[in-house]
């Protein structure tokens, strides 16, 4: 488990050692210390002497769609700010956000997308992507958010495991040519009518929508929200919500789960609105005023956690949410505090050890800050009490989860002590066990086993895949984390490490087993092994331990030269270390935390 370390006065924050462990607990009886309005922190402890436990909230279940709840916000607060993104000058009102919405669902509807179709959005941060996500929930088409870094390669994958009948993307972001990037898999395009592309590698794609260029074969979207604003096609938006089930799925995101190929992890209006709804209740949004309810995103909206903890939490509390730049930038984060008197702050541990090391930190207004979310890798004690002690987010709580359970399962109370914080955050909403991994049954007290989580955030499944659903949650409906983990007499819960070897650098999941596919599409490479090893500031890096075939030889630049343009540039591997053989197994399997090891070693890390 990767853990920041604390380090000397004056010297930067780093994510560095795999050495700290993690402790989390189910919401037991502690009671709060604040008074009137505060969650019900009561909960069941392990019984029996077995490890399981279960979460109490005195919070109901919402069965409603996104839709229904941005309806009913926009009336309660209709002139309160909802969105604000800087970089493009774009400042809505509740109201305001509603009717663009109402427009570009229907807008959506009049160009032949039906409820069920799946849209892709793919581009970073933007009012674009706040505008699809919550139209295509609107009009109950499934969104399916993609990686703005994705190569060819990964597009055509994403795009083909679900379908995908529309794809909406900017011409340009950086380095990044998205349209140039769509022609290498879908030449079509180019002479394709608007609306009538035929694709021979991507049959299902019909429409491409641009955001801010008129292209050959594509929509402007403005043209789509301006065709929405009439008032037939609003009759049939209308229609087709009165057809709409809060246990419609309404989201696709693509996650690893446990290992191999990207699956598409299915969610439900259901599950997205009832874990934003009791993130917001957590953070104490609903008794927050508007002045101290201005939540700033760095997150990627392609994740979870910013289109849940971010987009949704906004939408179900009425507060502001403020898009600090397209991706993440610690000097814009930063700034958007400031200028913004955001009052809110979320990240990953990455993200915040940036913040908190920019050179001219001191000089920015932070005097609004009271809290904030961390989450999507582990971070250490230390970390944790310098954000609290140095941003002033005394109200930070610290989140576990996966994008399978819609993401967020474990979260702390604002009012916990710092200590409680940094050393055991609270669990949420939902039942909790630990099973033994030979026999599958339920493990004894103080005894590792793989974390499983059941109840309403558990996904709808993986898109396309029910034998890969069945592996993940079973007949019982238990998601199988794949991190091993111990529970005490009081339903904490420590997290040992994982079982599986998913990297996380920098908050982003890497999947070896998806990489080990590709170098071997390079013709010197007979075999290869991709491990994560320790890195100080992005918690982990990858490292690609290669084979080549008899008689080739080649280089590392030339390797990750070959990677460029084919896979995202976040997979490229820092190190390529060339090896002769692998630590292998009595029965041959290679192995990987012994392959690491070497690793860590020969990169003297």
């Amino acid at each position: 488990v990767l853990a920041p370390r604390l380090q000397a006065p004056g010297t930067e924050w780093k994510l560095g050692s795999r050495l700290g462990k993690r402790t989390f607990s189910l919401i037991n009886d502690r009671k709060s210390a604040s008074s009137s309005g505060a969650m019900d922190r009561t909960a069941t402890l392990p019984v029996g002497g077995l490890s399981y436990v279960q979460g109490h909230t005195t919070l109901h279940l919402i069965n409603k769609t996104v839709g229904q709840c941005l309806d009913a916000t926009a009336q309660r607060v209709p002139d309160r700010e909802a969105l604000v993104v800087h970089h493009e000058n774009i400042r809505l009102t509740f109201a305001q956000l509603k009717e663009e919405v109402d427009k570009a669902a229907s807008g959506l509807l009049s160009i032949g997308l039906c409820k069920g179709d799946r849209l892709g959005m793919w581009g970073p941060n933007s009012y674009a992507w706040v505008l699809m996500q919550l139209a295509t929930a609107q009009a109950g088409i499934i969104l399916v958010s993609v990686n703005p870094a994705y190569q060819a390669m990964e597009v055509e994958y994403a795009l083909r495991k679900v379908g995908c009948k529309a794809l909406v993307f900017p011409r340009q972001f950086k380095t990044q040519h998205y349209y140039n990037i769509l022609k290498q898999i879908c030449p079509e395009v180019e002479k394709a009518q608007p609306g009538d592309l035929k694709s021979q590698r991507l049959p299902d794609l019909t429409t491409v929508i641009s955001v801010d260029a008129p292209l050959p074969g594509t929509l402007l979207l403005d043209e789509v929200v301006a065709a929405g604003s009439q008032e037939q096609n609003l009759a049939r938006l209308r229609l087709t919500q009165q057809l709409l089930s809060c246990h419609d799925p309404i989201n696709i995101q693509f996650t690893s789960g446990t290992t191999g190929s990207p699956k598409g992890a299915t969610l439900s209006h259901y599950n997205i609105v009832n874990n934003s709804n009791m993130i917001g209740e957590r953070l104490r949004l609903h008794q927050k005023p508007p002045d101290k309810s201005r939540v700033v995103l760095p997150n990627p909206l392609y994740h979870c956690l910013g289109s849940v903890g971010g987009t949704m939490v906004s939408l179900m509390h009425g507060v502001t949410l403020i898009l600090s730049s397209p991706v993440f930038d610690g000097k814009k984060a930063l700034e958007a505090i400031s200028r913004e008197r955001g009052s809110l702050l979320y990240g990953t541990p990455t993200m915040f050890v940036d913040i908190l090391n920019q050179p001219d930190f001191s000089s920015y207004d932070i005097s609004a800050m009271c809290g904030g979310v961390i989450g999507g890798s582990p971070a250490s004690p230390e970390l944790i009490r310098a954000i609290i002690n140095k941003l002033n987010m005394k109200e930070l709580v610290v989140v576990y989860g996966s994008t399978e359970n819609s993401p967020v399962t474990f979260m702390n109370f604002t009012e916990d002590t710092v200590a409680q914080k940094a050393e055991s955050p609270e669990a949420a909403w939902s039942q909790a066990q630990i099973v033994n991994v030979g026999t599958g049954t339920l493990a004894e007290l103080n005894t590792p086993g793989e974390l499983c989580i059941r109840g309403y955030c558990v996904m709808l499944g993986y898109w396309g895949e029910p034998w890969k659903t069945e592996e993940a949650t079973g007949q019982d409906k238990w998601y199988q984390t794949g991190d091993i983990a111990m529970m005490d007499e009081q339903g904490f819960c420590k997290i040992l490490g994982r079982s599986k070897d998913m990297i996380i650098r920098g908050g982003e999941n890497i999947y070896p087993a998806e990489l080990e596919n590709f170098f071997h599409t390079h013709p010197q490479v007979q075999e290869v092994q991709v491990v994560g090893v320790k890195d100080d500031r992005m918690g982990e890096e990858i490292c690609a331990c290669i084979q080549l075939k008899k008689g080739e030889k080649t280089t590392a630049e030339e390797i990750k030269a070959f990677c460029k343009g084919k896979i995202s540039h976040f997979k490229i591997p820092r190190y390529i270390v060339f090896v002769t053989n692998y630590p292998l197994t009595v029965s041959g399997k290679v192995q990987k935390f012994k392959l690491r090891e070497q690793m860590e070693q020969h990169l003297n890390l």
